[in-house]
């Protein structure tokens, strides 16, 4: 992450490459995963650590894009405020980023009041210049909320025929794909009140593309070529211009966001395609109160800005022409890095569906973040999408960085760190005669060339080259060392085995050097086990140049004492490999529900053991004076005896004589649907209770309620005051007819309560949801095949 011991924010010197890199600012309502990380911050980091290296005064900035209508979704989702949801992922995505060793001069968000200023400023500038129009659009307004209601707010049927999918949102549809406009869908309702909306007119400010066309295809003809744009980015900002440029709504009518300065938009912020690549700036402004003279010198600062494909127009066509049209003298982009797609196993990374391993998942692995670096790096999607497998991975692992890489440089220092007598006593020896050893100088001069083909590579931020080239003079360092047969120097010429060792340490560090940007955990370690400085790293002397590289013997020298060899990686097993493809499959909600049967499994081991003492089992003491009938005995109320069962909701409405009720059809795997009546209605609005999974208890009694019979018990949670109540969920991968269980109890059901014994009454005080919102029976959750039952918000309530 940042640098905290920095003592002053670094400015652009004149007479010095001065590079200024950002990545696309990630969104912050969800966890990234790898596709998410190795598309923009990761790639945007291992470019810096190279300019570092290279001795370039670069500075590498980032945030969280926090505006927009997901911000709002999510804190619906999460019955929190968009704030709320902010502070919660923008700590989520540090914690992520400092574990994969992101090393940003600035880690900002768009939240902040520089991000407000410096919008505002450059859109009265675009203002003053004429570049804005104003028009009138359509939308779905919300009578109830009063409120214009952007697409994600909106849900309602697919228009799309053989679709109808009841909840397609107002941009896409989920189940069949289709992109959408809210106002398409068939029976709108508003996401938040569940209400109909009305479509109403509203005003709202456009940016005149068409109008800056001309300043901008100059900048594009121009800058693409000398900045070395990626073709990928060239084709899609060509396939922008040739479709024609048309007015662009910089406008929303949303709460989050930056406020239009306007008095008669004073209830709009600005769309977040037009206001979060400002956050670029405005994060800098953040870093140093000199911002301008990064973002305003296109003289003396090269742009360099990484991405994934979706993110291309909005830098190459829409950011430019918003900066164009404010007439400054704007730093605008140089070389724009875009990787296509990086998919997962089978499928593709979803953040939306849970899809994939993400950033913080990689974490809680027990494979190194190096490793994790060196994967995604060599898979980069740099000219087609490529594919993350767990396979791949390993096989990456153990050969290329432990048979490979680790082989090398410990069979090197470990030689070098024997006592004399068959090594070196750790201390580097004197290689006189190394520019004439035939061997060496053929090795020196591969070497030579790998480092020209990297630093080339690099430069063009060819970053998948440039990692492979690196690796390459490992392959040619464990070709030399094998044959040159050192071993075998050691006893017969040691003269020529210290020209060898001297020369194989040599690009020891050269390689800790060169992969830094790649590994620098990996780099650090090296160093220490070097005995120097992890800042000795350095891709340029004092002339700017690696000549060094040519003459690899010389770059360490003779005396120094290096520190303890130790190995660089291990082993991944394929075991704990087919372990991580099991633990991550499906998506993240498939994978609580497999921690929570597993959780409920442990824990009904747990109860067996308990109740087993010395190898019997404890019999349960019979009540005093218990009541016999027909000569058997009564059994003890347990929980076992409630036959308690998923359903699915197959139709709900409203009782004809009962305000209050509700009248569901439930499918209880058993043919034929009950009918159960609930008084519901004042808590839970009629549509949430359509096609829907809930727990009921099957053996009740049936009661006749306002003239319909009732045949089961729809199961739900009430708060302490009970002004709130909510339905106990079932996973959704829950099987319909499937029997709830409390883990360590055992037992068949009665087949009807006899409502005289007060069994559901004695059990049902023992029922409620806990902190984490599991449904228990005392500290036992009810449980499922797929995972535990659970309830939306109340916690410690009572269930019934």
């Amino acid at each position: 992450m940042e640098d905290l011991n920095r003592t002053a924010p670094k400015l652009p010197i004149p007479g010095k490459r001065n590079i200024l890199i950002t990545s696309a600012l990630p969104y912050v309502n969800n966890v990234p995963h790898l596709g998410n990380i190795i598309g923009c911050v990761l790639s945007a980091d291992v470019f810096a650590r190279y300019c570092r290296l290279r001795g370039y005064n670069a500075i590498y900035i980032c945030g969280t894009d926090e505006y927009g209508t997901a911000t709002e979704t999510k804190a619906m989702e999460e019955n929190s405020t968009p704030k709320q949801i902010c502070d919660k992922y923008y700590a989520i995505h540090r914690e992520v980023y400092k574990w994969f060793n992101i090393s940003f001069d600035e880690f900002g968000r768009t939240s902040s009041p520089q991000q407000t200023e410096i919008c505002q400023a450059i859109f009265k500038k675009l203002l003053e210049n004429n570049w804005l129009s104003e028009n009138s659009m359509q939308q779905l307004y919300c009578d109830t909320c009063e409120r214009f209601l952007a697409d994600r707010l909106v849900e309602g049927n697919c228009p799309t025929e053989g679709c109808n999918y009841d909840s397609a949102r107002g941009d896409q549809c989920e189940n069949c794909g289709k992109l959408l406009n809210p106002t398409e869908l068939i029976n709108p309702r508003c996401k938040q009140c569940k209400n109909t909306p009305r479509i109403r007119d509203t005003n709202h400010l456009f940016l005149e593309l068409p109008l800056l066309k001309d300043k901008l295809v100059h900048y594009i003809e121009s800058t693409s070529v000398a900045g070395g744009w990626s073709q990928n980015a060239i084709q899609t900002t060509n396939a922008w211009l040739k479709e024609g440029l048309k007015p662009r709504c910089i406008t929303r009518d949303l709460k989050w966001g930056v406020p239009v300065p306007l008095e008669e938009f004073k209830d709009k912020v600005f769309y977040v395609w037009f206001d979060a690549p400002i956050g670029y700036v405005s994060i800098t402004s953040c870093y140093t109160p000199d911002w301008e003279k990064w973002w305003k010198n296109p003289e003396n600062v090269e742009l360099y800005q990484f991405m994934g494909k979706d993110n291309v127009p909005f830098h190459t066509v829409m950011f430019p022409s918003t900066l164009l049209g404010t007439g400054e003298n704007w730093t605008l982009m140089k070389t724009i890095s875009v990787t296509e797609y990086l998919n997962y196993e089978a499928g593709k990374f979803s953040k939306s569906k849970g899809v994939g391993v993400f950033g913080n998942d990689a974490k809680d692995t027990n494979i190194p973040v190096e490793v994790w670096r060196y994967y995604l790096l060599t898979n980069r999607p740099e000219v087609s999408d490529t594919l993350f497998t767990w396979s791949d991975l390993q096989a990456k692992s153990n050969n290329e960085l432990l048979n490979n890489l680790g082989n090398f440089i410990n069979r090197v220092l470990s030689f070098l760190a024997k006592p004399p007598g068959s090594g070196y006593g750790s201390v580097i020896p004197d290689a006189p005669g190394a520019g004439s050893h035939p061997l060496t100088n053929k090795l020196a001069e591969e070497v030579g060339k790998y480092v020209e083909q990297y630093l080339e590579a690099m430069e063009k931020v060819k970053l998948k080259q440039g990692l492979k080239t690196a690796m390459s003079i490992s392959s040619e360092g464990n070709a030399y060392l094998q044959e040159s047969q050192f071993w075998r120097l050691y006893k017969e010429d040691q003269p020529s085995c210290s020209i060898v060792i001297k020369t194989s340490l040599g690009l020891v560090y050269l390689l800790a050097c060169l992969l830094e940007p790649f590994m620098p955990s990996f780099s650090v370690e090296v160093f220490k086990q070097l005995n120097m400085p992890p800042e000795q790293a350095s891709l340029c002397d004092e002339k700017g140049d690696m000549d060094k590289a040519k003459r690899p013997w010389e770059i360490l020298p003779a005396g120094h004492k290096i520190g303890t060899p130790e190995p660089l990686f291990k082993e991944l097993k394929i075991e704990e490999v087919e372990d991580y493809r099991k633990k991550f499959a499906g998506s993240q909600a498939d994978r609580l529900e497999r921690e929570e049967v597993e959780k409920a499994s442990k824990l009904a081991e747990e109860l067996k053991k308990k109740a087993t003492v010395g190898g019997k089992k404890q019999q349960a003491k019979k009540p005093a004076g218990e009541a016999k009938s027909r000569g058997t005995v009564e059994p003890e109320i347990s929980i076992t005896r409630l036959d308690i069962r998923v359903g699915l909701i197959k139709k709900a409405q409203k009782h004809p004589d009962a305000d209050s009720l509700y009248v569901e059809e439930i499918d209880l795997g058993e043919g034929d649907c009950r009918t159960v009546v609930s008084g519901l209605v004042k808590y839970i609005p009629l549509e949430e209770m359509q096609n829907r999974k809930v727990c009921i208890l099957c053996n009740l009694k049936p009661a006749n309620m306002r003239g319909i019979k009732s045949e089961a018990m729809v199961l739900a949670a009430s708060s302490s005051d009970h002004t709130k109540v909510e339905l106990v969920d079932p996973p959704q991968s829950a099987v319909v007819g499937e029997r709830v269980t409390f883990p360590g109890f055992e037992g068949e059901p009665d087949d009807v309560l006899n409502p005289k014994k007060k069994v559901w009454e004695t059990l049902q005080v023992d029922l409620q949801t806990n902190s984490d919102l599991v449904a228990c029976y005392k500290d036992i959750p009810l449980t499922t095949s797929a995972g535990v039952c659970k309830v939306a918000t109340i916690s410690n309530g009572s269930i019934r």
